[in-house]
């Protein structure tokens, strides 16, 4: 039997290479602007935080602020 996970939020563990899912879902929602991301289309996140991000931009603008303050 087929678990349905359109429209349903998942949730992920990130890693250097990749992410695993730990909870099935077919999008997450970017740490910053929380628009959803689908994971087909999911590139950027941080390990450290594990955040997932919409863009390259958001994810070095995101990478900035947390360096500003630490």
């Amino acid at each position: 039997m087929l678990i349905a996970s359109r429209n349903r939020l998942a949730r992920l563990q990130y890693g250097p290479n990749g992410f695993r899912v730990l909870e099935s879902g077919d999008h997450v929602l970017c740490a910053v602007t929380r628009a959803p991301i689908g994971l087909d289309e999911l590139r950027y996140w941080s390990v450290a935080r594990q955040e997932p991000y919409a863009s390259a931009a958001i994810s070095v603008q995101a990478d900035l602020d947390a360096a500003r303050s630490a």
